[in-house]
């Protein structure tokens, strides 16, 4: 499910992301910058309003451990590669270090929570 994350953004764009999110009461997220977490609709807002000014985007996991926790949910940690075209051209590299909890739903497996940050250089 990580590994057509990413796939399904490099390809389609940071919209493909809502196929891959929990959009329960049960959802958070601390993206990168923040020091509490947001909710399901909060990080809609921020993905729709950011979208439309991106290019492209590349992300590959550089490592990723996942944890089993039980046949539907586990824990994963690991460093993220970026690469993002803004439409003014400007390219941004980046590595992210990231940690979640992944739960299995009738839809398929989905991010249920965790936290991003980008790593210094």
């Amino acid at each position: 499910m990580l590994g057509h994350y990413f796939e399904d953004m490099n390809k389609e764009g940071l919209l493909s992301e809502f196929r891959y999110l929990d959009n329960s009461s049960d959802f958070f997220w601390v993206p990168p910058g923040y020091s509490t977490s947001i909710s399901y609709d909060s990080v809609a807002v921020i993905l729709k309003a950011t979208a439309p000014s991106l290019w492209s985007i590349d992300y590959k996991w550089e490592t990723l451990r996942i944890i089993p926790l039980s046949a539907g949910m586990a824990t994963f940690t690991g460093i993220i590669q970026g690469v993002i075209t803004d439409t003014t051209g400007t390219v941004t590299k980046l590595r992210l270090i990231e940690t979640g909890t992944v739960i299995r739903r009738k839809s398929g497996w989905k991010l249920l929570n965790g936290q991003t940050a980008i790593l210094p250089e």
